[in-house]
């Protein structure tokens, strides 16, 4: 691995981003990495950690009208088992990104506390923003809360760093096996490549960085990601398997009418909800055009994205405060209608789809085994449901589980 320069002082044009998947590659690192910043990951996969360093680049191939490949260069990468060195690349990092997922965010705190305590000491004046780049409301206040667990409680996490929530809207297929044997970096993902971030969590000056896009109420683009693409991208993977079990991709089953239609319904009536929760910040002709849209880009046959992973980690999607309930729970607030929300919910819980290699996420077996021995146990111990207030959603749940 080459050696970072300055390693007692902040390189203002360096990003170091946790996670080098598919989102930390295919967005966050082709956004910084393309307008001139040295990107650095940090990562658990040694594979990629080796061929980062060894060939100090990785090729995002661009799936539209129009194929496009795209070279991201000056790219470094360090094993988060390395924590000395993850210590002294965060410590003076112009920037940084999070990328891990929701489960493994709280795992990288204290290794990101101890690069601020050491930063603070070389770069007192130099404090550190951080891009949340995962797909979770409230994600800014969550890792507040994680760093002034593990900090000093004189440390000034709330000027010295900034955390930025994010939109992640991008959608990136998981990677045939046969190209990832070519080349183990590629990474396929579609034309979008617009960053929704929180404009007022920064406390340095905002990149200039093409593709950012700062907002002055994340939290209702945050809302808008979940509840109307991430509902209607789900809501179309259960109905499509539901009516087309043999189907493989998205656009096979949005090709067909009530699939697309049934999925635009879902996503009509969850904008509705946003509207009322947001009046400020949405139109009906906004939200239609962005539903529109997210339909169309749902489905890029180029693409070839799956139905199994659209679909699969149902404990997770299905969850109390994911898509589908998260915008239940908004209705409720609101007295608003959520039957078309609800009925498609109800399909996820008879998702049995397979990957490629014929085998089934595994937490789902559990979930959908556990959904036919007892289902009211399943929604309030897997899925974190309140067995009092969700109490009328679990039995409309089971009716509809029982029509099928």
């Amino acid at each position: 691995m080459r050696p970072i320069k300055n390693r007692s002082k902040v390189e203002i044009h360096k990003i170091v981003i946790f996670g080098a998947g598919k989102i930390g590659r295919s967005f966050v690192g082709q956004l910084f990495g393309c307008s001139g910043y040295n990107v650095v990951f940090i990562d658990v996969d040694q594979t990629v950690i080796g061929m980062l360093n060894q060939q100090g680049r990785y090729r995002i191939v661009i799936k539209g009208e129009t194929e496009q490949e795209i070279i991201v260069r000056n790219v470094q990468a360090i094993s988060a088992f390395n924590r000395e060195s993850v210590v002294d690349a965060v410590s003076t990092a112009g920037i940084m990104a999070i990328s891990v997922g929701k489960n493994a965010l709280e795992k990288v705190i204290p290794v990101i506390a101890e690069a601020l305590l050491k930063r603070s000491v070389n770069d007192p004046d130099k404090p550190l923003d951080i891009i949340l780049a995962e797909n979770m409301r409230s994600a800014a206040e969550f890792v507040d809360e994680q760093l002034k667990k593990v900090l000093p409680s004189e440390f000034p996490v709330d000027t010295y760093v900034g955390l930025i929530e994010t939109s992640i809207g991008k959608m990136v297929p998981i990677m045939p096996l046969a190209e990832l044997e070519k080349d183990p970096l590629v990474v396929f993902a579609e034309p979008y490549n617009t960053l929704i971030l929180d404009g007022k969590g920064f406390k340095n000056p905002i990149p200039q960085v093409k593709g950012l896009a700062p907002k002055s109420n994340i939290k209702a683009w945050v809302d808008r990601k979940a509840f109307i693409h991430n509902l209607g991208h789900a809501a179309a993977a259960y109905y499509g398997y539901l009516l087309y079990p043999d189907a493989v991709y998205m656009y096979e089953v949005l090709d067909h009418k009530e699939v697309s239609d049934f999925t635009r319904d879902v996503m009509i009536q969850s904008a509705d909800i946003l509207r009322v929760v947001y009046p400020d910040d949405f139109t009906v002709s906004d939200l239609e055009d962005h539903i529109d849209d997210l339909i169309y880009r749902f489905r890029n046959k180029d693409l070839q994205d799956t139905i199994f992973r659209v679909g699969q980690d149902l404990i997770r999607k299905l969850g109390a405060d994911d898509r589908f309930m998260g915008a239940i729970h908004l209705a409720m607030q609101c007295q608003l209608p959520y039957d078309r929300i609800l009925k498609a919910m109800s399909f996820g819980l008879r998702f049995n789809v397979k990957d490629e290699t014929g085998n089934s996420f595994p937490p789902d077996i559990t979930f959908l085994s556990s959904v036919e021995k007892d289902f009211e146990s399943t929604f309030t111990e897997l899925l974190g449901f309140d067995p009092v207030l969700d109490l009328p959603v679990i039995n409309k749940l089971k009716e509809l589980y029982d029509l099928k």
